[in-house]
């Protein structure tokens, strides 16, 4: 055979071969990705855990009962920190934490901050056999980055979706450098169960919290929110300053408040009171009347908080005043805090106390 007829003999294997390098090109970034996605959750998972926490709640006879719920979470620090989310645990007087192999360990609130719905907590005893999550830095993060998220929708444990974030909300308060809120917006799947756990970046990195949906069907609908991990770190991490207290209230505006016959236009009226926590040892009350306000329930009969540290609490205004003013005070002397309340139609004070072993 000539050398021509061999060239022609070779060629219609040299055009297929020219195909399978094309389809390779085009479908090796998604094998890749699909790789690198599973490998990613297989040492990430280790870090998620499950978070079951029970509320007190108490009717108008007086009967008490519990009211479970469910959410997710991830471990930060080989001292059992956990970060979640605030509206997982913030009335919880049972927090119980699960981990990938079943082993549950009980926890308590450390630092909350609802502005932007994060929350720290810390397991009461901890082996210290679990791997730590890493922290990166959402602020690096943009638009159309691809990310993923682990936690238990509907009771799902350690399930995985994944997605782009979407967009990034930053709302600052008037304190000056102070960062008040800031969110990912997320196409991920986020459904009941998923609060609390971690967003991550492609490199394993956690960079958000679940915190919430907008929804019109009740369902994932694409829009979902994780408060930034760069803000977390600020508020709750790193900060000593973002105390829980316990207290679950409700601003009281000038109509709720003319109602109540409060003494000023503005308060902060308790619905509830975690047993064990800094605001149950000051012996504050909360409600235990439900009342219908613009479609909104809420409980009356418990104490209304009108000034903290003598600065009167009438408005949102006035509350970032007051966490204005904590944010340049040593550690002694956020130690306890002045509480003016009105209960029962009496002013009084109380002082409010933490622990120093926080």
């Amino acid at each position: 055979m000539d050398s021509l007829n061999v060239f022609r003999s070779l060629t219609p294997n040299i055009k297929i071969m020219k195909h399978l390098i094309l389809l390779t090109i085009l479908l090796l970034p998604n094998v890749l990705f699909g790789q690198s996605l599973s490998n990613l959750y297989k040492k990430v998972s280790p870090s998620v855990v499950v978070i079951e926490a029970k509320e007190k709640v108490e009717n108008t006879d007086g009967k008490v009962s519990y009211m479970g719920s469910q959410g997710s979470g991830v471990l930060i620090s080989d001292q059992g920190e956990i970060l979640t989310a605030a509206h997982v645990v913030n009335n919880a007087e049972n927090i119980t934490v699960i981990f990938h192999d079943g082993q549950k360990f009980p926890a308590k609130v450390v630092r909350l901050a609802t502005v932007t719905d994060v929350a720290l907590i810390k397991l009461v005893y901890y082996d210290k056999n679990y791997p730590v999550a890493e922290l990166g830095d959402s602020d690096v993060a943009d638009v159309g980055d691809d990310i993923f998220i682990i936690g238990a929708p509907f009771g799902l444990e350690y399930s995985l979706s994944k997605g782009i974030i979407s967009g990034k909300s930053v709302e600052k308060t008037r304190m000056e450098g102070f960062t008040f809120a800031e969110f990912f917006q997320t196409d991920a799947a986020i459904n009941h169960g998923n609060s609390g756990g971690p967003m991550f970046n492609m490199k394993g990195e956690v960079i958000g919290l679940v915190s919430y949906i907008v929804s019109e069907s009740g369902g994932f609908d694409g829009i979902g929110f994780a408060a930034t991990i760069n803000v977390t770190k600020q508020l709750v991490v790193d900060s000593d300053k973002r105390r829980w207290t316990g207290i679950n209230g409700v601003l009281v505006d000038q109509e709720l408040a003319r109602l109540l016959n409060v003494p000023q236009p503005g308060g902060i009226l308790i619905q509830s009171v975690v047993a064990l926590s800094p605001a149950y040892m000051a012996d504050l009350i909360g409600g235990n009347v439900p009342f219908y306000k613009d479609d909104q329930k809420i409980s009356i009969g418990g104490d209304i908080i009108l000034a903290v540290n003598d600065i009167p609490i009438v408005s949102e205004d006035n509350i970032i005043t007051f966490f204005k003013s904590i944010l340049i005070k040593d550690e002694e002397a956020l130690n306890s805090f002045k509480l003016k309340i009105l209960r029962g139609g009496k002013v009084m004070e109380v002082i409010l106390r933490f622990p120093e072993n926080r």
